[in-house]
């Protein structure tokens, strides 16, 4: 069984790496065989930042739906496809439905919250939570991203569900499960609402180091065996990377935020009409505080550090929405009154303003990917006949961030390069037949193709009365000395200041 690697331009073409031979047997191979070549793609090779887990492989839905689709492609095989175009196909498919099972099961995790939810706080408070959780368009987009903060997520959603049915233990071990194996920044979630129970004296002190003492030692030895087997080499990934954010503080070469920035960026654009009402929330239902004040520490400990993402916090917003439903609940009972009625007024404005900005996100997200674009025109304009020419395509970092995955890569005669921090005279000297980049001039190319993103939004007095502004994001940029490149009619890209 094979591990799918693209074809990195920075020595020799190496051979695709194959898992050792004890492992390839009839069963793992017919049954997990197409999971580990799409996952692969997914989750990336060695040569990114950090090692991933393959944890995930085990995920039920997944799994199965993944199965089915190997059993499909085993009954294709015997039909009359050319084999690249089957790939490709299967190639789509499989990365469709990985997704769409990922969303299926984090949906079947937060159905099992909702319920608790219900069954403790009531109905009306179930109702506002899915209503505020439907309008959250960063939380729906993240569901379908398989990322392991997501995978992370589906397990703290667990973990949730018996806090608030009071089995304290089984919420220390999901934590610690997901810490382990997923997402080890999840410690700082373990750490207050261990600390919560212990104040509270819901779990004794040694109980606690028993319940996670054996947790850890299982979900350690797990996925140190499963990586080791699938990296080749004895890993335990969730360690390399907290020694990597944590200890070496590289992680703030993605850059840097200003301590405050989760609480004034990446919450009120996730949390929306939520934001201020989970705060109320607090105020008005005295229960809320044992919940919302350990999750409010969390995102206070995670603002430490220096690189921030909203994805990393993004387990917060489940409880956070919990307490807006609760205040969303009591201004709904009480909004007959006097003074609840001008909160009740707002508190339906801000609900539309909400499901408006989730709409004009959800439009504005299909033109965040420009790279993904430019590959895609790069691919559809070089169809010359002439294969004998290899397409050496070096795709810078910003490109790589903003839409660009190894689902856009195609076979011979393209191989492509993602290497960082190039230098101009680096890349002059390697000999690139074309780069996507952010640059819009480049000694030695000529640009070819301008892809536009999105750039902002303006309200307009007319229909509709918000506009998408887009501008040149990325740049198709091709060798003047290349001869594939001479022979054939380009666009070109527009005029612009150098900056």
């Amino acid at each position: 069984m094979n591990l799918i690697t693209s074809d990195w331009v920075s020595g020799p073409k190496r051979p695709q790496s194959k898992l050792p031979k004890r492992l390839v047997y009839s069963d793992f191979k017919e049954e997990y065989g197409d999971m580990v070549f799409m996952l692969n793609r997914i989750m990336g090779c060695p040569q990114g930042a950090m090692f991933k887990t393959w944890m995930f492989c085990f995920v039920e839905e997944v799994s199965l739906g993944l199965k089915m689709i190997n059993w499909a492609k085993l009954i294709s095989d015997n039909l009359d496809i050319e084999l690249r175009e089957l790939e490709r196909t299967r190639t789509f498919y499989l990365s469709s439905y990985v997704l769409y099972a990922l969303a299926r099961h984090l949906r079947y995790k937060g159905l099992i919250y909702k319920g608790e939810v219900r069954r403790k706080f009531g109905e009306q408070v179930s109702c506002f939570f899915a209503i505020m959780t439907a309008l959250q368009f960063h939380l729906l987009f993240y569901c379908t991203r398989p990322l392991p903060n997501i995978f992370s997520l589906a397990i703290v959603i667990m973990a949730y569900a018996f806090w608030i049915n009071g089995q304290q233990f089984a919420t220390l071990n999901c934590l610690v499960f997901a810490t382990i194996v997923f997402r080890c920044d999840t410690v700082l979630l373990l750490g207050p609402i261990g600390l919560q129970l212990l104040l509270t004296r819901q779990i004794t002190l040694w109980g606690a180091i028993r319940c996670c003492a054996v947790t850890s030692l299982l979900s350690i030895g797990f996925t140190v065996f499963v990586d080791s087997i699938m990296w080749k080499r004895f890993l335990w990934p969730e360690m390399e990377v907290l020694w990597f954010n944590s200890v070496l503080n590289r992680s703030s070469e993605w850059g840097v935020f200003p301590v405050h920035w989760y609480f004034t960026s990446a919450l009120p654009r996730s949390l929306l009409v939520a934001f201020p009402l989970c705060f109320v929330g607090i105020i008005f239902e005295r229960r809320m505080q044992q919940y919302v004040l350990p999750i409010l520490a969390f995102i206070v400990l995670y603002s430490k550090l220096p690189h921030k993402e909203l994805r990393f916090i993004i387990s917060a917003i489940p409880m956070l929405n919990l307490s807006a439903a609760v205040a969303a609940t009591r201004i709904w009972n009480n909004r007959r009154k006097s003074f609840w009625k001008w909160a009740y007024i707002a508190m339906i404005g801000s609900l539309l303003a909400s499901l408006g900005f989730s709409i004009t996100m959800s439009v504005a997200s299909y033109a965040n990917y420009p790279a993904g674009y430019a590959l895609n025109a790069l691919h559809n304009k070089d169809l010359h006949p002439n294969t004998s020419y290899t397409r050496v395509v070096h795709i810078d970092t910003y490109a790589a961030m903003n839409g660009i995955s190894r689902f856009c890569e195609k076979e011979f005669p393209w191989r492509y390069s993602k290497e960082e921090d190039l230098s101009f005279e680096e890349i002059i000297g390697r000999n690139f037949t074309y780069l996507i980049t952010e640059h819009q001039r480049i000694p030695s190319f000529q640009c070819l193709l301008a892809i536009s993103g999105f750039s902002r939004p303006t309200i307009q007095l007319s229909f509709p009365p918000v506009v998408l502004i887009t501008q040149p994001k990325v740049f198709v940029h091709g060798n003047i000395h290349s001869k594939v490149v001479k022979e054939m009619q380009w666009l070109g890209c527009p005029s612009q200041r150098r900056l």
